[in-house]
């Protein structure tokens, strides 16, 4: 059966309203609640634009203590008033997700892989929807494996690609293969690729992202429980992806991708890579080090945010 094409042209044009999140599901408007399950929220159970809806930036990634920490390098960063340790976790409630919000950011996790962010992106974009939340700007903050870039090199996401190196993203529903693009905002990368060259020494690049839903075979890797392949097979492997634009790889960015354009909301991804995957499988690095390599996406948001904020000097 041949796959159904969605969102290959500008099906997401129709979402844009005075700036407003959009749904694409005529279902929820029949429903009396809608209960958040992953995120302990619900429209009826709490006041959601009360709560929400001042957000205009929404920063992902997969860790829940890196996005605590992220929510709170902001608080810091905007200066807000209080403590930023006294941030509380919104869905502490729940041990799928962590959500933190500091003034108009919010930090959420979200887990591992196509699967888990998938999930937590349906009720994120639900409840920007439901908070009745404008003009609102998502990215994914993250690590991933370089492809013939050193490491800590900071790769702003031109497109996000699958395994064979297509800007798609294919969902089975019902039984039919539904494919969706992957193409991000690309004034918006390039916005932030002018932020990143406006950090001293960092070392920033725009590039394809290649999302698999393996870490360790599906990457290539030789380091796995299973491998079928060889040492000369993953490089040719790597060096095709290289020729095809693909500077770096992980797990999550077709779907963030390809959800954020089917609803109008305007989305990048920035990762920081840990290793070249092109000199080895496994991350060497000092954990000092790692920690640094990892708060450079961080920073980076933070300059973009503060200058949409007004907040630079």
């Amino acid at each position: 059966m041949a796959p159904i094409l969605l969102n290959v042209g500008n099906e997401s044009t129709d979402c844009l309203e005075h700036g407003l999140v959009h749904v694409k599901n005529p279902h929820l408007d029949f429903m009396e609640e809608d209960i958040l399950y992953h995120f302990n929220l619900g429209t009826k159970t709490h006041n959601l634009p009360a709560m929400f809806g001042d957000i205009k930036f929404v920063c992902v990634g997969g860790s829940a203590n890196r996005m605590k920490a992220f929510a709170q390098f902001i608080y810091k960063e905007l200066e807000l008033k209080g403590d930023c340790n006294d941030i509380d976790d919104i869905c502490a409630g729940t041990d799928r997700y962590s959500m933190y919000k500091a003034g108009p950011v919010l930090s959420i996790s979200h887990g591992m892989g196509v699967p888990s962010i998938s999930i937590m992106m349906h009720e994120l974009i639900k409840l920007l929807h439901h908070a009745r939340c404008r003009d609102v700007t998502l990215i994914r903050i993250g690590t991933s494996g370089g492809v013939g870039l050193d490491p800590g090199t900071v790769v702003i996401t031109d497109t996000a690609v699958d395994s064979f190196f297509q800007p798609q993203f294919e969902q089975v529903v019902l039984g039919k293969v539904i494919v969706r693009s992957t193409q991000l905002d690309e004034n918006l990368a390039q916005e932030l690729l002018q932020c990143g060259k406006e950090i001293p020494n960092l070392p920033i690049v725009l590039g394809n992202t290649m999302c698999t839903h393996d870490f360790y075979e599906g990457q290539g890797r030789l380091d796995g429980a299973l491998c079928s392949f060889s040492t000369e097979d993953k490089l040719e492997y790597l060096r095709k992806a290289h020729e095809a634009g693909v500077r770096n790889i992980e797990m999550e960015s077709t779907v963030f991708a390809a959800m954020c354009r089917v609803c109008g909301l305007k989305a990048a991804v920035i990762c920081v890579t840990l290793l070249d995957r092109f000199k080895g499988d496994q991350i060497s690095t000092p954990h000092e080090l790692l920690l640094e390599y990892q708060q450079r996406p961080q920073y980076l948001v933070s300059h973009f945010i503060k200058k949409h904020l007004g907040l630079h000097n």
